[in-house]
Order: structure tokens, then C-alpha cells, then sequence
């Protein structure tokens, strides 16, 4: 059986018949409300799904789909490469809904992605990134289905998913400190958990392993990669880019480390000494 995996807003636009269906779910107040929505679902770009939402939340300021609208917004902007208007929008997301988990996984990724060593409010942010990450773990443990079509083993599927996503943000959080031991298990849970794993995080696994002087197994880890059928280009790019860099960190191998080890019983023959001037 497939499996549905439920990420990001255009994952929600499967939800909107199931959520109109339910009594206890959010209702559109009007018909013209009704066809703003279908209109923000539908839409196939960020732009256009950027312009519906807005629709939505200037035309109908007592909406029951604000935070619907304001996830919109931010995994649109996500999807543009737009950090600061992700963020803003995502908190705005969390603000209206403050169970949104979605949003919070979001919110934890990015600000873990665009975290650096020297950053000035460093500590700040990656309290944020662990804040966000194990609020939203909490919340998956009861968190009801999207869309009553979903099947329990589909939900259960996406909701690992999900969990695998708030380890992957809490091990880049840890990288950002430095924290290579805390990485590499928190990338080992996101492999683990995931209804699929995915191979980004499997390279970033590599990466902390490189980081931390594992070199050895960040080039197991990076093989395994490039072994893996259909998967996406750039991160088998990656893999092998990092591969040698891995390689190019670990050295050449020493002679000494080459040479086979001494036979106690069989000691080699003393050397000649050399001839002299």
C-alpha cells in the first residue's frame, strides 16, 4: 500500500474536503469565503498560493482558516528561499494555532539551517530550534488526522515522518554547537524513525561524523549514499563531494601504518649498517 506522507502546504491541500466534512473542524462563513479557500488550495505556485492566502486573510478577517492561511504563507515563502518572511510567517502560524505542529518543524529547520558558529544571538535561536523541535515531538503523540480518509496506518506513516523531522532540526542544532556526539544521534534517530529514511540525512550523519574525526565512518556512510537507486542528484552530489573531502581530512596513509605488523616469532633480520664515507 502507499504510503501518504503529509508535509508542507501543498501535502494540506488533500485535507480541505476532509476538514469541510467534520463537524468539530473549521467552516467557511460564507460561499465566497468557501471559493477563496478552494482558490488557496488549488494553487500550484508559491506566488499564487502567497496572493490566495492573503486573499483569504484580508477578506475575511474572522476566518476559522487563519492558521491554514499563515502556514500557506510560510512554507510558500520556505519554498522561495525566503528565511526572514518563513520565520515571520511561521511564528505568525504558531501564534494563531499554538499546536500547529507543522509550523514548528518548520520553524525549527530553518532557523537550525541558518544558524552559524559566530552568530551573535547563536544561544537564542537554538533554544528556539529545541523549543520548537520538542513541543512539536509532544504534540505528535495525540495529534488527530488532517483528513478522516487518511487510513491509522497512514497517519502513523506520516506522523513518523514528522518526528524524524524534529530530530533532523535538533541535529543541526547540535552541529551549530558543535556538538558532534549529540548530531550523530540525533541524525541515527531521524534514519530511525522515518516511515522512509532520507538520504539528506543520511549525509548529514556523514558530515558529523567527518566533523567530529570519524572519518572512517563518515565514508561508509557517504558509500551508502552513492549506492542508493533514484535518489535526488544533488544530494548524491554531495554525498561524493564530501566523500573526498572526507578522504582528503583522514590523510595519506603513514608507511608504518602500511607496513604488515612484526611476527614476534619471526622477527625481521637486523638491517646492514650503512657503509661509511
Amino acid at each position: 500500500m502507499k504510503r501518504i506522507v503529509l508535509r508542507g502546504a501543498l501535502a494540506l491541500a488533500v485535507a480541505l474536503p476532509g476538514l469541510l466534512a467534520q463537524p468539530a473542524q473549521p467552516k467557511p462563513k460564507s460561499n465566497e469565503e468557501l471559493e477563496a479557500l478552494k482558490t488557496m488550495f488549488g494553487a500550484q505556485t508559491p506566488d499564487a498560493r502567497i496572493a490566495a492566502a492573503e486573499n483569504v486573510l484580508t477578506k475575511f478577517k474572522d476566518t476559522d482558516f487563519k492558521a491554514v492561511a499563515l502556514y500557506f504563507e510560510a512554507a510558500s515563502y520556505r519554498e522561495k528561499g525566503d528565511y526572514e518572511k518563513t520565520v515571520v510567517f511561521g511564528e505568525r502560524t504558531v501564534e494563531a494555532d499554538p499546536k500547529h505542529f507543522q509550523a514548528m518543524l518548520m520553524l525549527a529547520t530553518v532557523i537550525a539551517q541558518h544558524t552559524k558558529e559566530f552568530d551573535l544571538d547563536r544561544e537564542d535561536k537554538l533554544a528556539q530550534v529545541e523549543k520548537y523541535s520538542k513541543t512539536a515531538l509532544e504534540l505528535l503523540k495525540d495529534a488527530p488526522k488532517p483528513n478522516p480518509s487518511l487510513t491509522d496506518d497512514q497517519w502513523a506513516a506520516a506522523k513518523k515522518d514528522f518526528a524524524a523531522d524534529a530530530h533532523t532540526a535538533l541535529g543541526l542544532g547540535a552541529l551549530a554547537r558543535k556538538k558532534f556526539d549529540v548530531a550523530e544521534g540525533e541524525f541515527k534517530l531521524a534514519l530511525e524513525v522515518a516511515e522512509r529514511p532520507d538520504p539528506a540525512n543520511m549525509v548529514r550523519l556523514g558530515k558529523a561524523y567527518m566533523d567530529d574525526g570519524k572519518y572512517d565512518d563518515a565514508i561508509a556512510q557517504f558509500d551508502k549514499v552513492m549506492a542508493m537507486q533514484d535518489i535526488n542528484v544533488t544530494v548524491r552530489q554531495i554525498a561524493q563531494a564530501e566523500r573526498v573531502r572526507a578522504f582528503q581530512k583522514k590523510g595519506p596513509i603513514k608507511p608504518a601504518d602500511a607496513a604488515p605488523a612484526a611476527n614476534p616469532a619471526n622477527p625481521a633480520p637486523p638491517k646492514p649498517d650503512a657503509p661509511k664515507p
